[in-house]
Parts: C-alpha cells; sequence; structure tokens
C-alpha cells in the first residue's frame, strides 16, 4: 500500500512528515517497510506565459512553433538564473498565446535522467521545453503540452510546477498482511500511524456518515438474491446505490487528485473512474461507477447460472461458474461482484447520469472468483481480506460529494440503502492471558487502553474482559488476536529478549540423534543428500517390490494424482534416486553418489483407501473420533534410507587410476551407516527383485534383514540409459534404529603385540563366505581380534564345485604377550567349527 503524506496528513497530523519518520512509525506498529516514491523529476520546472507563437513549416514536412515565452515577473531572473523571457521550438499545438504551460528550464531533469539544456534546433535555440503529461510522468498523453487552462488552474508566473499540480508530495509503500485488510485504505493507516505516535486521528467516514443518514433517496429498485447453498453464507451483506444527474465528464480529474493517485499506484482514466479509485483507496471500500442510461432496470446481485458469460472492462469475454456472485440488471450478468464491472455498462466521455454501488460482498467469495477467473483487481484485494461493512454509506456519500463538486453534477433523490444490522464480535480475554503468551506482565489500565485505542469496547468480568471488536477489525476473532494487537500497540521492543531455559531430558531424541548420525556419515563419505517426490508409477513400483508384491492391494494409489502417470505412492527409496541420476546424467554429470532418508508407503490388508467416508470440514478442527479415524486409515510408513552411485568413485590423477563404483561401494556404505549407530551388520549372498542376481547381499542385523545391498540390475541400468554399472543399497532406517545397541561401548585399546596369521579353507561354492567366516570367528575364540577374507580362488588346483577363501587373522591377548602357539591354536578351533558348521575343510599349501 502506497501512502501519500499529504493525504495522510489530512486525517492525522504528521509529527514528523519526513519519509523515514512516518516509516518508522509504521514500522513500530507491525507494518513492514517497502519502498518510498516521489515525482521522478527536479530542477527548474515553471509556469511560464506563452507571450508569442509563430508557426514555422520545415523540410521534412514537420510544422513547428516558435515561442517567446515568460518564465519570471517581467524584469526579474528566472528560476535557472536566466532572463525572464525565452526562446522555446515546440512541436504541439494545443496551446494559443495567452496560456500558463508548464516549463522546463535548462538544468531540469525529467523522467529517465532526461536532462533539459538549451540545443539548436530547427534553425533556432531553444532554451527550455514546453511539457507534455508523459514527460512529466503524470500520464500517458503526448499529443500536446500541459496547460493549466485545461486542468482548470491557475498559477503566477515564474511558480514552481510542484506547487501547481501537487507533485511535490512524496509517499511511503508498507507491506500490508493479509489479516489487516483495513490497512489498505488511508483511513486505516491514519489510524495505525495514530497508535504509534498519540497523534490525534479524525474519522473521515462519521461526517459521511451522518451526512448520508440524514440524505433522502429512494426509488432505486435493487433485489438481493445472494442465496448461497453450496457454502451456506450470504454473499452480499449490504448493498447502496447512489444517483447523480448532470455530470460532464469532460472535466478534468483535478489535477492535486491525480498526483495522489499516481503517488498511490494508480492509473488516471477519467473523473468518474478516477474518483471512485480516490474514494477506494481513503476509505477502503471498493466503489463502481455505473452510466445509468445503459442500466435496464434495477440492480441486483445473485449467483450465476451455468452457461452465462459476461465481458469485462478488459475486454474479455469469461465464462461465469455457479459460485461466481455478479451484479445483474434486466438485461442479465453486467459485472462481476467485487472484481470488474462489465463492457456493457461502462461510463463514457458521453455519460451524464452516474450511478454508484457501495457494497459489502462475503470474502470468500470474491477470493474464490478472482482465483477462477484469474482476475486480480484493487477493488478484489480488499473485499477478499474483509472491508468495514459500515463504511460503504460513506463511500457512497464520498464519492456523491466528489463528482457533485468536481463534475457539475447534482445529488438525485433516487437511490436505494439495503444494509443488515452488523453484529459485532465479542471475545472473552482472561486476565492473565497475555502474560501467558506474550511473558509480559502488563496491567489492566495497559490492557483496557491498547484494546479501545484500536476501537474495541472493552467491559471488565469476572477473571478478565469481555471485548467487542470494531467492525473494521475482521481479523479479530479469538483471545490470541486481542494479545497480538496488545503486544502490538504496547510496542514489540518492550518485550525482552530472554532465551527460555529448557528443562531436563529434553533435545533430541535418541532416533533424531542417530538419524543425524547417519547423515553426517554419509554426507561424510561423499554422498549428496536428495529429497524426492514420493510419486511414482505401476512400472517403477513393480521393479523393487517383494515378488509376491500386489500393488492392487499394498500400493496406495492417490485419487488425485499430480502426475496421471505417477499414480502411486512410492513403496522404495530407489526409483526415485535412478530417476535423479538419470537427470544428472542427462545434464552432462555423469558421476553421482545419492543418498535419500525418507519414508515409504505400504498399506496394511489391503486398506489403500485412505481418509474418512466423508471429508471433515475445513472451517473447524476436526473431533478426536475424526482424527482417530484418519490415523487409523494410513498406510504403514516407514523411514528408509537408500543410496545410489553410478560412474567413478575414483578420477584417473597422478599415480591413480579410474575406478567406478560397484557392489563393494554399495556394501561399505550400509556397513558404515550401521557403524555410526554402534552396529555391525551381517551379509549373505542373496537375490532381490531389480537387483544382480550375482551381485547382491542381504543385510542383517541381530538376525533380521534390514536390507539390501549390490548392483542393480543390467536391464534396470539399461532402462535408465546410464551408461555405468550402478551400485545402490536400500535399508529400514526404523528398524535399524530400533535394533542398534542402546549404549556403544568403546573397546580399550590394548598396548600388547598381535600376531598374525592366514589361513585357507576349501568350501563348496555356493556356501557364502561370510557363513564361512562367522563360523571360523565363533570357533576362533576371544583372542582373535580380526578376520578379513583377502581371497575366493577357484581355478585349476581347486577341485570343480570347490572354492578356496583365503583369511588374514589377527590374534591379541589383552594381558600377556600371545605365543604362537596360543594362535595356532585358535586358528585350528576355528578350522575345526567351520568344518563342524559349513563342511570346510583346511588347505593344505
Amino acid at each position: 500500500m502506497r501512502i501519500p503524506l499529504s493525504w495522510l496528513n489530512e486525517h492525522v497530523e504528521l509529527k514528523d512528515p519526513s519519509l523515514d519518520a512516518v516509516h518508522a512509525a509504521l514500522v513500530s506498529v507491525g507494518f513492514e517497510e517497502e519502498d518510498t516514491h516521489s515525482f521522478d523529476f527536479s530542477g527548474p520546472i515553471v509556469v511560464g506565459e506563452v507571450l508569442e507563437r509563430t508557426p514555422e513549416e520545415h523540410s521534412n514536412g514537420k510544422t513547428i512553433n516558435w515561442c517567446q515565452v515568460r518564465v519570471a515577473p517581467a524584469g526579474e531572473t528566472a528560476a535557472d538564473g536566466g532572463a525572464d523571457v525565452r526562446g522555446i521550438v515546440c512541436g504541439a499545438h494545443n496551446f494559443e498565446v495567452g496560456d500558463k504551460v508548464i516549463t522546463t528550464l535548462p538544468g531540469a531533469v525529467l523522467p529517465g535522467n532526461f536532462q533539459i539544456a538549451a540545443r539548436k534546433t530547427y534553425g533556432h535555440v531553444s532554451d527550455g521545453m514546453l511539457a507534455s503529461a508523459r514527460e512529466l510522468g503524470l500520464g500517458e498523453d503526448h499529443d500536446g503540452i500541459i496547460t493549466l487552462r485545461r486542468l482548470g488552474l491557475d498559477a503566477p508566473v515564474g511558480t514552481p510546477a510542484h506547487d501547481v499540480l501537487g507533485t511535490g508530495d512524496s509517499a511511503v509503500e508498507i507491506n500490508v498482511t493479509p489479516d489487516r485488510g483495513y490497512a489498505f485504505s488511508i483511513r486505516g493507516v491514519a489510524r495505525e500511524y495514530s497508535h504509534a505516535t498519540g497523534a490525534k486521528f479524525t474519522d473521515p467516514a462519521i461526517e459521511l456518515t451522518a451526512r448520508s443518514k440524514q440524505s433522502e433517496f429512494s426509488g432505486f429498485p435493487v433485489k438481493l438474491d445472494d442465496q448461497a447453498p453450496i457454502r451456506g453464507r450470504a454473499g452480499v451483506q449490504g448493498f447502496i446505490v447512489r444517483k447523480v444527474t448532470g455530470v460532464d465528464q469532460s472535466r478534468p480529474t483535478p489535477q492535486w487528485m491525480v498526483a495522489r493517485l499516481l503517488l498511490a499506484g494508480q492509473r488516471p482514466l477519467s473523473l468518474a473512474a478516477d474518483i471512485s479509485n480516490y474514494v477506494m483507496l481513503e476509505l477502503g471500500n471498493p466503489l463502481h461507477a455505473y452510466d445509468a442510461a445503459k442500466v435496464q432496470g434495477g440492480l441486483g446481485v445473485r449467483r450465476a447460472t451455468a452457461g452465462e458469460t459476461l465481458v469485462t472492462l478488459d475486454g474479455t469475454t469469461r465464462k461465469l461458474d455457479a459460485e461466481d456472485l455478479v451484479i445483474v440488471d434486466d438485461s442479465g450478468v453486467i459485472g462481476l461482484a467485487g472484481v470488474m464491472g462489465g463492457e456493457s455498462t461502462k461510463t463514457t466521455a458521453e455519460t451524464t447520469e452516474v450511478l454508484i454501488e457501495a457494497a459489502t460482498f462475503d470474502p470468500v467469495s470474491i477470493a474464490r472468483s478472482v482465483r477462477r477467473h484469474k482476475l486480480p483487481s484493487e477493488a478484489a484485494k480488499r473485499f477478499e481480506r474483509s472491508v468495514d461493512p459500515l463504511v460503504a454509506e460513506a463511500a457512497a456519500q464520498r464519492m456523491v460529494d466528489l463528482l457533485v463538486e468536481y463534475g457539475g453534477g447534482s445529488a438525485s433523490a433516487e437511490g436505494a440503502r439495503l444494509t443488515a444490522a452488523h453484529e459485532p464480535v465479542t471475545i472473552e480475554l482472561a486476565a492473565d492471558a497475555p502474560q501467558k503468551l506474550v511473558g509480559v506482565d502488563y496491567s489492566a489500565d495497559s490492557i483496557t487502553t491498547a484494546l479501545e485505542m484500536i476501537g474495541c469496547e472493552v467491559a471488565a468480568v469476572d477473571g478478565g474482559y469481555r471485548v467487542t471488536a470494531p467492525s473494521w477489525r475482521a481479523d479479530l476473532t479469538r483471545p490470541a488476536d486481542l494479545i497480538e494487537e496488545i503486544a502490538r500497540i504496547n510496542g514489540y521492543d518492550q518485550i525482552p529478549s530472554q532465551l527460555p531455559v529448557a528443562p531436563p531430558g529434553r533435545g533430541l531424541t535418541r532416533a533424531q540423534q542417530l538419524r543425524r548420525r547417519a547423515a553426517n556419515f554419509a554426507a561424510a563419505a561423499g554422498l549428496t543428500e536428495v529429497i524426492i517426490a514420493p510419486f511414482v508409477s505401476q512400472a517403477q513400483l513393480e521393479t523393487f517390490a517383494a515378488e509376491d508384491f500386489n500393488y492392487k492391494v499394498n500400493a496406495v494409489r492417490l485419487t488425485n494424482p499430480l502426475d496421471g502417470q505417477a499414480p502411486y505412492l512410492r513403496v522404495s527409496l530407489l526409483p526415485g534416486l535412478i530417476t535423479a541420476a538419470q537427470r544428472n546424467h542427462s545434464r552432462g554429470l555423469v558421476d553421482v553418489a545419492l543418498i535419500e532418508f525418507g519414508s515409504i508407503f505400504v498399506a496394511e490388508n489391503g486398506n489403500t483407501k485412505i481418509g474418512t467416508k466423508t471429508v471433515p470440514p475445513m472451517a473447524q478442527l476436526p473431533s478426536p473420533e475424526v482424527i482417530a479415524e484418519l490415523n487409523a486409515s494410513l498406510p504403514d510408513q516407514p523411514r528408509m534410507v537408500a543410496a545410489l552411485m553410478t560412474g567413478a568413485a575414483q578420477q584417473t590423477g597422478a599415480a591413480q587410476t579410474q575406478r567406478t563404483y560397484d557392489w563393494a561401494d554399495a556394501l561399505e556404505t550400509a556397513r558404515g551407516i550401521a557403524w555410526s549407530f554402534g552396529a555391525q551388520l551381517d551379509v549373505r549372498q542373496a537375490s532381490r527383485p531389480g537387483f544382480h542376481p550375482g551381485r547382491t547381499a542381504e543385510l542383517l542385523l541381530a538376525g533380521e534383514v534390514i536390507g539390501v545391498a549390490g548392483e542393480l540390475h543390467p536391464e534396470v541400468v539399461a532402462a535408465a540409459h546410464l551408461p555405468f554399472a550402478v551400485a545402490a543399497l536400500e535399508m529400514n532406517l526404523d528398524r535399524l534404529i530400533e535394533l542398534a545397541p542402546q549404549v556403544t561401548q568403546a573397546q580399550q585399546l590394548s598396548t600388547m603385540p598381535a600376531a598374525t596369521q592366514d589361513v585357507t579353507l576349501l568350501v563348496a561354492a555356493d556356501i557364502p563366505a561370510a557363513a564361512v567366516q562367522t563360523a571360523f570367528a565363533a570357533g576362533a575364540g576371544d583372542l582373535l581380534e580380526s578376520v578379513r577374507l583377502v581371497d575366493d580362488y577357484r581355478g585349476d588346483s581347486v577341485s570343480e564345485g570347490e572354492k578356496a577363501l583365503t583369511f588374514k587373522l589377527r590374534f591379541r591377548a589383552a594381558d600377556r604377550t600371545l605365543k604362537a602357539e596360543e594362535a595356532s591354536e585358535a586358528k585350528l578351533q576355528g578350522v575345526a567349527r567351520a568344518a563342524e558348521t559349513v563342511g570346510a575343510r583346511l588347505r593344505e599349501v
């Protein structure tokens, strides 16, 4: 909202009229500072009088006027320090000798940093320029120069143009939040400035309403058929019609009004339109002016019917919806209520009888029409935020007064006044509620004073206050709203900055801490965390689903999906990671390592219809029973972690060769995440949908399968158009956290030396190496500090159907130097257990 300071000063005395001071005052009551505005011309620009005008036709076919213009009283120095009479070349022809014009002298600067200087043109030295409205940024008129006669003004020669045109004014711009629609008016902002500074505020609506109540007008037919069975609330709460006859639309809009409208961000159009915009900006109630001669019969308000159309003032034909609130006459729809009028009844230069509409419309109806038709307007901006239902009559009276004064019209006795009794909102406020919410112990006097200052009526009751909100504050509906106003009026700067002391036992939960550890490990390992939308297609759904997975039973299908090709919620994180890798590759980034922490969605017992039988109302909090029903219908949503790596794990460089990601990277990443929790995964070879049949492992913790790691199936990789093998993993993060040790005990570092040995075992080729390693470790006992597979050999020296597994062993005793015999004995015990468990035998060298 832009607020010209001279306009604001009419309703509240500005204690400091500087732009910074006004902004500071409004910021103190909660309005964010946006910008400042002023007219973009400066320097010696004055009123001049045309003394001589000599037309000259030139060879290019253009006729110019060589003029002698007085720019200062006779014998006095002009504003630029030069002579009082100047020779000026002008190409316009809309002026005569004796006219007073706006003259820009050398040294003036016009919008666009256009600098005026004496220059030779058309055989003369033009010592200045006669300005048009567009050249001064006062409108789009460039057909002729500004003459004071045309504007209905007069001023002595040499008077600064700012003083004559009202362009010496400036404006502040503030950000008005949606809940404070009353501040989309000079009236509302003046009241807020009064709150901030204590300056006396004069409400312009009081005198206007009183005068309107004394006026007798009737006889104009109006029918309000505004029932809205879809939502059960009336679309119009008040409708006032006033008529002004004998209006001369050829009269110019007063220049002071034009200046204020321009500073406020409004483009001048015509007398009736400009006055309606001016009143809207001043009082906050939008108005609409009709050409009374074009209105057939009376006016009415109703909902549109199917198939109706309307040509709005912007020349667009719009198909109306059954929820649209429209203005009608006997011919049909003539306006979209509260949004934009219709082309058929607009005022023109020939209009002599102006019909004024001042109404109060339902905010929800207007907001929905705006969004439905993509038709924002200044009127709708105010109606959808609620306007003061008691100011419409004042607004109509104000427009009547201005049309009579500046349009030469006469107020007609014909009109209509249909208003419903205003039912104010009453709120019960507990005496200690402000202190509990804000933390400041406000006195009873400060609470009452603050609420009365914003227009509330306050009555003391047992334990608190009964507060009646003013008509212009539709946002005050509950105690918290009143407490916010108490804090605002008493000053946000009075609220102390004090950090609360956290009670013991608070902070991150164990699950939150472990999830953060996993994310930190992934970042340290070089993976990039991504967040991917959970919507997948049927093909993606089935790629990584278990073999017995039935998408019709276990997958949740969206009723209204964003993308018709992806109507399901994911049951695996991997499809999204594949899509992300594919997108990166298409943009030239072929080496990627991605990780996602997110939920999957799996319905239980075939319950794929999520939600209640009926949609809960949006206007109120659902009951606990409805919330319980909603929660019970939700699918199982376990948190998962998945990673995908493809391309180069190590780039070619000095003394190093390139290495691409493979199954080992996926496995080590999974182990690292578990290790960050203090847990150690067991691994066994497996086959999973979407994974390479020979390069896939199940991940186990405490004997439970919690995930899978390996390489993706070549067909899946080819379908994604990825050029390299793809390593991937997916684990159930919730189960990993539940099964991880509650306390991680760090091992004590031993000062005793270690004994290292190797052992090679022959086993059947189909026995997993992990099973052999587990069996050996169990037999070797506590002296075995670590066992690591270093070779898997299958060749000529090994029988067909067997393989030779070589393990590197490290033995250590905590309290003594271990003897070689003790280490060998432990190794043989491990061999014996492996032989017993998996049929392994020691390979002799």
